[in-house]
């Protein structure tokens, strides 16, 4: 469970926006192909300044697993703002997309392996967090080989060879269950280039005794178990509502439009809402995310659109603005924007440096191995991954 929950908060942390770059040294030649080209070979060609972390995530979600869903909610976080500090060889930032299934619930369909893709490749982290407490357990049949199969086929993994692409699958039973053989699942991730990591949520050596180190291994990938009943005991520090309170009014710098814009301010605050609950050290951490370059909403936000150098808020119809703008004038528009915009950077950077005071308070008065299961485990494996892809940390 620590190690899937580690997992997570990389994944979250790796999560950004959907304009992607390879992590090379230096950047290659392209020649531009012809549009008819492009819309022949969508699935085959592709960009090669393309710096992108890819991470599926595999959840067993029958019985026993609750645990380990909780782990995953609560460490999400701590990935993201792990990936916060990663650099390509070209110091570059790499981008994270985060994809989601859950698998082994009777609640699934059977003829589909009792399978559910429940987030496809998103840099969207509200939608990621919103995904993860959708989870629900049941009891089922645990497939570990169909559900990596499935998502091989599913997602669109790229050919950059440059990308880090790696799946997490986590679970309890043995690796060989079903009727799809896990080694022929893991053969078709190596030909794609892609790592499966695997987390047994039990004895060490029993996950190796049920395959679940040889999936890993088979792929050069890392095998870790982990107690995913463990609750993690956080430390409380002295700028955790101070953190909260400026997280409240970063909130308001927020200015939806279009379609989506009041649909995803309330996910925003439904998200808050979410993390708080597990426990307040989780609604810091989501805080200090949101003050990062992986929170990125440009797609329903006139800030983040506004950082587009083609941005042009003429252009968006009035019917598309909220309420309190749709009787400005563009000059005005552009001017409550701006406002906006230097607000939110002023509440970020004072969310960092409270942040780097409370990661020192708590570097101070934490026990050794008191951070997640789920989360030491991702993290280990993602870094030592993606250091072999010329990634590195600041």
């Amino acid at each position: 469970m620590k190690n899937l929950n580690q997992f997570l908060g990389m994944c979250l942390l790796a999560l950004t926006v959907n304009t992607t770059y390879g992590c090379e040294l230096t950047a290659k030649r392209t020649t531009k192909n012809p549009i008819i080209a492009e819309a022949k070979f969508k699935d085959v060609v592709e960009k090669t300044s393309n710096n992108t972390v890819k991470i599926a995530l595999l959840l067993d979600t029958s019985n026993s697993m609750d645990g380990l869903i909780n782990q995953a909610k609560s460490q999400l976080w701590d990935i993201v703002n792990k990936f916060t500090h990663a650099k390509c060889g070209n110091d570059s930032r790499p981008n994270l997309q985060i994809a989601l299934y859950q698998y082994g619930n009777d609640n699934l369909s059977s003829r589909e392996g009792y399978i559910q893709q429940v987030l496809d490749f998103s840099n969207d982290l509200d939608e990621i967090s919103e995904k993860l407490f959708s989870l629900t357990t049941n009891g089922g049949e645990e497939y570990c080989g169909q559900v990596i199969h499935t998502s091989l086929r599913q997602l669109n993994w790229g050919k950059n060879r440059d990308n880090l692409k790696m799946i997490f699958i986590a679970g309890n039973e043995p690796f060989t269950q079903g009727k799809l053989n896990y080694k022929d699942a893991v053969t078709n991730a190596k030909e794609k280039d892609v790592i499966v990591n695997t987390i047994f949520c039990g004895d060490y050596q029993q996950g190796i005794n049920t395959d679940w180190k040889r999936g890993a291994t088979m792929t050069g990938g890392e095998y870790m178990a982990i107690d995913h009943n463990r609750h993690v005991v956080h430390i409380d520090t002295p700028y955790d509502d101070i953190i909260i309170k400026l997280n409240s009014k970063l909130n308001k710098t927020y200015i939806g439009y279009g379609a989506m814009g009041a649909s995803k301010m309330e996910l925003q605050s439904v998200q808050d809402d979410n993390a708080m609950e597990l426990e307040e050290a989780v609604a810091v951490k989501r805080a200090v995310s949101k003050s990062s370059r992986l929170y990125q909403n440009s797609s329903w936000d006139l800030v983040d659109a506004s950082e587009d150098k083609d941005f042009d808020v003429s252009k968006i119809k009035k019917d598309q603005l909220p309420a309190a703008l749709k009787n400005k004038s563009t000059a005005q528009i552009e001017n409550y924007i701006e406002e906006q915009k230097v607000q939110r950077n002023k509440i970020q950077i004072e969310i960092k440096e409270f942040n780097a005071k409370r990661e020192a308070f708590i570097a101070k008065n934490q026990k050794e191995n008191a951070k997640g299961e789920l989360e030491n485990a991702m993290l280990e494996a993602i870094k030592k991954q993606a250091e072999k892809k010329n990634y590195k940390w600041e």
